[in-house]
């Protein structure tokens, strides 16, 4: 399967967002992507609290019609025939909202629905405080979903600091996880290629990062994401790298190699918690 990580600068005006997402996902499609995804939060960044109220949507039941962004994403798995897996959008709740990826087959089918469970709440190295729980709650429960042959694990940014997310998505039998992102830069720089290569060394899995790139303004401010969004193969090794600005990489997920490194080295099998007081 050949997949595309599309590469964002979004804002908090979400018809805009829209429109750079149908041109760039047409372009990844023409390009013979089969599966595309999108990062994190892709229809808002930044705003503030009233930007992300006003982008959120109530998600539809199954057989029901969903707001202009879920339309949007399901449109374009039908028009282009591919998998489009939407990074995550903010899902409107009774009390708080969710950030929610959504997944979609290429007859526009939602197949997957994750809520994020791990939220961001921080304060960067350079001071700037992140309090993701303020407006959001938390997902809680682990979501995997089958697409041409291949079982993909979901997650959203934040959660890819915990390994026993990801391990407990490989024992679900995921062979690939999404991971959509809006990775700071002050953390990026440091931490963002080595935690998903971790992520896909002691899974075994490969790992797609569709990631937000540049400049959006919050309250007034300037922040910065890290993009460099990637793709990783199950022995760890970057095979699609975005370049810096918008657009997108491509990367062939094979599974004969996921099967060849979990042959020769069988460490789902090799596994001690059972055995091991603490490590459970």
């Amino acid at each position: 399967m050949r997949v595309a990580v599309i590469q964002l600068n979004q804002g908090s005006d979400k018809s805009a967002n829209m429109a750079s997402v149908e041109a760039m996902v047409g372009a990844a499609a023409a390009d013979g992507a089969q599966l595309v995804s999108l990062p994190e939060t892709w229809t808002n960044l930044g705003g503030g609290r009233e930007s992300r109220m006003t982008a959120a949507e109530i998600l539809p039941a199954p057989g029901e019609t969903g707001g202009p962004a879920y339309e949007l994403m399901r449109a374009l798995a039908r028009r282009h025939g591919i998998h489009v897996h939407g990074g995550s959008i903010i899902e409107a709740g009774p009390e708080k909202l969710f950030n929610t990826s959504l997944f979609f087959a290429p007859d526009g089918q939602e197949i997957a629905r994750y809520r994020k469970i791990h939220l961001f709440d921080i304060t960067a190295p350079d001071g700037t405080g992140y309090r993701e729980s303020a407006l959001y709650g938390a997902g809680q429960a682990l979501v995997t979903a089958a697409a041409g042959g291949i079982n993909f694990g979901l997650t959203i940014c934040y959660d890819m600091r915990f390994a026993e997310q990801f391990v407990a998505l490989r024992a679900l039998g995921a062979e690939a996880i999404f991971v959509p992102s809006n990775f700071t830069l002050q953390t990026g720089k440091d931490h963002w290629e080595p935690l998903l290569r971790a992520r896909a060394i002691e899974t075994q899995c490969w790992i797609i990062a569709a990631a937000s790139h540049g400049a959006y303004e919050e309250r007034g401010a300037t922040r910065f994401v890290y993009g460099h969004s990637l793709v990783i193969d199950p022995w760890g090794h970057v095979v699609a790298r975005a370049s810096d600005g918008v657009g997108h990489a491509m990367a062939r997920i094979d599974p004969a190699i996921t099967a060849r490194v979990r042959r020769d080295m069988p460490v789902l099998a090799h596994r001690a918690a059972r055995a091991v007081p603490g490590l459970s």
